[in-house]
Parts: C-alpha cells; structure tokens; sequence
C-alpha cells in the first residue's frame, strides 16, 4: 500500500508532521469571475459610473472662419426667395378646385405654406397663394401667341401627332385625381426642353370634364393642345419657345391637406319634403344601376349617360364599388355642375342622383 500511496509517507514520520508541497487552491466566487473589471482608475460600476466629460481640442483660427462661412452659406440657402412673374394664383389643383367657393375650416394651419418657409414671395392663405401684382390680360395673351407662332399646318400637326400619340412615347405625363396640379407644370416644361410636344394621359374623376382640363392646361402652361382623343392629349409648346427664358415655376414640397368645405348633402333636399326625401332615396338604392365606375378609369361618357337617363327616369343610380368615398364625392360634385342634377345620397359607395325641379333643369340648358 505503500508503494502505490507513496506520498502517505510523506505525511508521517517519528511522531512528526511533514506536510508536502503541495499548492493550495482557493475559490474565490466573485464577481469579478463574471465581469469584466474596471480598470484601476475607474472605481465605479461602468452602468452607473457618471458621464466623463471630454475635453475638445480647441479649433483654430482658420476652422472657425471656415465654419462662418459654411454657417452663411446654409443660411443663404434657407432664405432663398423664389420670384415668380406667373400670372394666376398658385393652388395645389387647378382643375380640381373652384375659387369661388370658401372653405369653413383647415385641417392645417394656413400659415405653413407647401412651397416651404421664406421660399416664396407670396403668402399662403390656405388654399391659395394669390398674385400681388396686377394682372395686364391683353399682354398676357400677346405673349403667348408670340411663343406659339404661325399655326401649324395639317402636315406638321400630323407628324407630330404620329410621333408622340402612341403608348411607347418616352414623353409621357399621367394626369390623375389631382387634375392639373401645380407641379405638373414643371414637369411639362422639363419635357419641353427636349421635345416639341409631351402626352398626356388623363385617368380618374377629371376625364368627367376633358374641356377643363384642357383650357387648364392652355392657360396655365402656354402651350396648345393639337391632339385629343378620350382621354389623351398632345400639348405643343409653340415655334418660337425657348427652354432658357421659359418662366420660374417654384415647387410645392408637400400636399397640403385639402381644407374643409360645406355639407355637400342635406338631410332635407331643397324642394322635397323630408318624406319625399326618403321616399327618393329608397327608390334610388333599389333602382338597378346605371354604370358600373371603376377606380382611376375613364369617365368621359358619363355625363351624356346621365343626361339620357333623365329624360325619362327620376331618379339615377352609379354603381362605384372600389372608387373610394373622397372620389364618389368628387364625382357627385361634378355631375351636379354638369349635367346638372342634385345629389340626394352617398351610400356603401353608391351615388344617388335626382334630376331635380325644373329649375335645375333649365339651369343647364
């Protein structure tokens, strides 16, 4: 046993105690086992030690004129005014929206204007940012027909209609719910820059009205619509346009929240009683629909649909599943004006249209 254990006679000899050079293990549990210590200097827990400021190089001289200058250089940019001598109103829409009616509210505060802070000369009231030069219509107009020249011959129209009325035409607009809006005006003198003439394809509740889309697009941007069919136009720019003295048109930002207007209908419609009014609403709801709108489709026959369905019914009713409530409206507000007809209800995305008295009636004709 000895022999296999050799250090148990360490241990014990002549009634002594030799104890073996063993090194001796201790188990420390600390924290340290888990943690990573801080270093000497730092005597407090790295999660709730306190902040140590740190001591920037000073700057020079020369890196503080360099940051005034850069510091002037922002500014001058943020301050930069946009003088524009177009002669109309800026609004986000033009086709879209009519002056003469006044909202009753803002879903915005009309002092924040889309064209951005201290970017415009004009003040933004809200819906619109008027014009405060008088207007000189006569020279308005000799100037544009200066731009447009001779008129085009059949030959010239037909080549360029050839050229840029068909749907591989790189020089493409799309023109949708918004109608004619302010931006878009940039755009078409960007492509007039490279090109002659630029496509416009109309889709959504402006094909309702083509006729205001295009004196729009006449009035607003100066040039002359050569081509239409349905829903698409060919705006020319005019023989003697020059892309380098062409007008400044300042950019909207953003799109301001669209303000808030009257009641388009009223629980009682004006010449029926409140039963006549229910009786005509209910009528309408189970009449079989007249047309079937689809969203952001081509509504240009609408109005004469309309209008040959009074001739012998009361009461009409548009089917504009998936259209969207904002576009119903929109839809309802135009019929009125153009057929014209009062809107009794706006249901589960249905229109509901009465030809109204004959006063109504006499108004269009």
């Amino acid at each position: 046993m000895m022999k296999l254990f050799p250090w148990r006679r360490l241990t014990v000899q002549a009634h002594g105690i030799l104890y073996c050079k063993i090194p001796s293990l201790s188990f420390n549990f600390s924290p340290s086992l888990f943690h990573s210590q801080p270093e000497q200097e730092d005597i407090f827990d790295p999660p709730f030690s306190s902040t140590l400021k740190t001591h920037k190089p000073k700057k020079s001289i020369t890196e503080k004129h360099e940051n005034s200058a850069s510091n002037e250089d922002s500014e001058k940019s943020h301050n930069f005014i946009v003088n524009s001598d177009l002669p109309f109103d800026f609004r986000y829409s033009y086709s879209e929206t009519n002056p003469a009616v006044e909202p009753i509210g803002f879903r915005e505060p009309p002092r924040f204007s889309p064209f951005g802070p201290g970017r415009l000369d004009r003040k933004w009231t809200g819906t619109s940012a008027p014009c405060l030069q008088p207007v000189d219509l006569e020279k308005v107009a000799e100037e544009r027909r200066r731009i447009l020249g001779e008129t085009l011959s059949e030959e010239e129209t037909a080549e360029l209609v050839e050229k840029y009325r068909h749907n591989d035409c790189s020089r493409q607009m799309n023109l949708g719910r918004g109608g004619v809006t302010h931006n878009m005006l940039e755009d078409i003198h960007g492509h007039w820059k490279r090109a002659e003439a630029v496509r416009i394809k109309c889709l959504g509740v402006p094909t309702l009205d083509m006729d205001n889309v295009c004196s729009h697009l006449e009035e607003k941007s100066g040039g002359k619509v050569i081509y239409r069919h349905i829903n698409i136009l060919l705006l020319y720019r005019g023989r003697n346009y020059d892309p380098k003295s062409r007008p400044t048109v300042p950019v909207m930002l953003w799109k301001p929240l669209a303000p808030i207007y009257p009641k388009l209908v009223k629980n009682v419609v004006e010449g029926l009683t409140f039963e006549e009014t229910k009786a005509m609403r209910n009528k309408g709801l189970n009449a079989p629909p007249l047309t079937k709108l689809s969203r952001n489709g081509v509504y240009v026959n609408v109005v004469d649909k309309v209008r040959t369905a009074f001739e012998t019914e009361e009461v009409v009713r548009l089917d504009c599943t998936h259209v969207g409530t904002s576009d119903c409206k929109r839809i309802g507000v135009k019929l009125r004006d153009l057929v014209p007809c009062v809107p009794i209800l706006f249901k589960d995305e249905q229109i509901i249209l009465w030809r109204g008295t004959k006063d109504v009636q006499n108004s269009g004709s």
